[in-house]
């Protein structure tokens, strides 16, 4: 059962729960508190690495089902929920995800984060603002 503390992002089509819902938890809004603004981009560009294709350097369909399966322990996504995930974040329409595209996402898909944009948005602001200051 997930952390009553931490939001879920739940799959599926119907109301009623069955073997084929999947169920994530959605820690984008607890790392970003956690982390500063640098550290919050290293870890999505890690996540990025994690999934992308050796070859391509971007996300494919193909290398989101692997790297779900290996890294994520999504063993159960299918090609066409692949698909659907990179065509969602593709904005250029090559069929795959660049970092930016998949950093995108990540932030859009994130409910808790997209809640919390501008306390974050306000945070990096003051951090900013204190660097400026003390260097002159």
């Amino acid at each position: 059962m997930a952390d009553q503390s931490v939001p879920t992002l739940t799959r599926g089509s119907s109301s009623q729960p069955d073997e084929a819902e999947k169920e994530y938890e959605d820690l984008m809004s607890v790392m970003a508190e956690k982390l500063d603004s640098d550290d919050f981009m290293q870890e999505l560009s890690a996540g990025f690495r994690l999934l992308s294709d050796e070859h391509t350097g971007k996300i494919t369909p193909a290398s989101l089902l692997r790297g779900a399966a290996a890294a994520l322990g999504l063993h159960g996504m299918t090609a066409e929920e692949a698909e659907a995930m990179v065509k969602e974040g593709d904005m250029d329409g090559d069929g795959a995800l660049n970092e930016s595209e998949f950093c995108v996402l990540m932030v859009r898909l994130s409910p808790g984060l997209m809640e919390d944009a501008e306390a974050l948005l306000e945070r990096e602001i003051d951090v900013e603002l204190e660097r400026v200051a003390s260097r002159g």
